[in-house]
Order: structure tokens, then sequence, then C-alpha cells
């Protein structure tokens, strides 16, 4: 930890006030265009996703050139330990700082509104009511929450696969993969069910009935299996993946 905030500070301390003025920036003109909850919605997943991401990528990047990978991986510490550090500064001192935040930011905003607002006017109590702080437990925040471990294990990972630019290769694989899963799943399911309006990877098949739709579901038991591999298991992979990545540089 100690290496890492000592030798990149500047880096690392302002590429989450660029994170954060941006996610402030993004808040203000969303409201303004779009209305409260779409700023929350847009500015939370962002800042949250987004900063997780970036930070994952950049964590490992000491491997850049010979001179700083070797550096690093000849420091008098465990795999585990460097790893570790890695996972701190982009799973838990981020999310942290960007969580308290985006609270103070979204609390300014809603206040102001609520203070702007005629106490006399007979709409007072609705237009009150129709805004309010996000919830760090509502479904998009848990939505956002899964996002952002699978992105962080993906960046995690592919910075240590990546020397080089990892950010960019490693979106451009996440982007070939999904796009892959998407396709090679609406071939299946024009191969089972003909014409098809939509097929939504692990979910459902949206076939047209005359003039209507109809939806075929995944089985609920498919489903809740599936959805547990993607939002847990598979990022849990991938965070692990990246450790064994990580011993193997040192060998």
């Amino acid at each position: 930890m100690k290496k890492t905030f000592s030798e990149r500070p500047a880096q690392l301390f302002g590429f989450t006030a660029l994170l954060l003025t941006l996610s402030l920036i993004m808040y203000a003109v969303a409201k303004h265009f779009m209305g409260f909850g779409a700023a929350q919605n847009l500015t939370f997943i962002w800042g949250l996703a987004g900063g997780c991401c970036f930070l994952g990528s950049f964590v490992f990047n000491y491997f850049s050139t010979n001179a700083i990978g070797s550096s690093y991986l000849t420091l008098p510490a465990s795999a585990f330990e460097k790893w570790l550090c890695g996972i701190i500064v982009a799973g838990i001192f981020y999310p942290v700082i960007f969580l308290t935040f985006f609270r103070a930011m979204d609390l300014f905003f809603v206040a102001m509104y609520h203070n702007d607002l005629d106490p006399a006017g007979p709409f007072y109590k609705q237009m009150y009511e129709s805004v309010y702080l996000f919830s760090f437990h509502g479904i998009v925040a848990m939505k956002v929450y899964n996002i952002s471990l699978f992105l962080t294990g993906c960046m995690l990972t592919g910075s240590l696969y990546f020397n080089k630019v990892s950010f960019i290769k490693t979106g451009l694989v996440i982007c070939v993969v999904l796009v892959g899963a998407y396709g090679l799943n609406w071939f299946f399911a024009r191969i089972l069910f003909g014409d098809i309006n939509n097929a939504e990877p692990f979910r459902n098949v949206v076939i047209p009935v005359g003039k209507e739709e109809g939806s075929i579901d995944l089985p609920e038991t498919a489903s809740k299996i599936a959805t547990m591999a993607l939002q847990y298991i598979i990022p849990l992979v991938l965070w692990i993946v990246s450790f064994i990545r990580l011993r193997e540089k040192e060998f």
C-alpha cells in the first residue's frame, strides 16, 4: 500500500478527483435536462461502475515497462498481499469515497430543490415527494453493485494479461464476449422459434404472435442459477483469476 500511494499519488488521487468531478457535472447537467431520477441513476452507474472499472485497470498497471514490473514483482511482499492491495484500492477505497461523495451531492441537490418550492403552492406536497434521495438498497443500486463487481474483476484480470493499454484491450474483449453471447443466443433462438423480436441471453425470447408479442422466459430454477452465476460466481472467478495470474507473473 505504501508503494502504491507513495509512487503514484498524483495518478491515484488525481484520477479519483477527476471521476468525482465528472460525476458532479453529469448529475447537474442530467438533472437540468432529464430530471432527478435519470440524473441519480446515470451518475450512480457512471461514478461507481465506471470508476471501479477504471481504477481496477489502473492498480495493477505496473507492467507497462520491464523496469517498473521487475521492481513491483521483487517487492518483499507475498502475491496475496500485492493482490489484496489492488482489491482494497479498487474494491474498497474508491467505492467508499464515491458513495460518501454521491450521498453528499445528492443530499445537496435534493435539499436545494425542496427549499426552492413554495409551501403555499397547490402542488407543493406532490412536487416535494416526487424528488427524494437515491436509495443505496434499491433495484438500480443493486444492479450497479453487480456490474461493478463484474467489470472490476475483468479489469483486474485484464491488466495482468495485457501489459500495455490494458483498459482498451480488456474493454474490447468484454465487448466481443457480450456481442458474441447475444449473437449466439439469437442464432439458436431463431433455429428453435423461427421469427423472433428479441432474445436476451439467460432471460427470455420475445416472439411475434399476430400483432402482439409473446415472451418465453427461462424456467425459474434455471433463471436463479443463471442469475447467481452472472451476479456472484463469474465476478468471484475473475477476482480469483487475477490473483492466480499475479502469482504466475512472479515466476
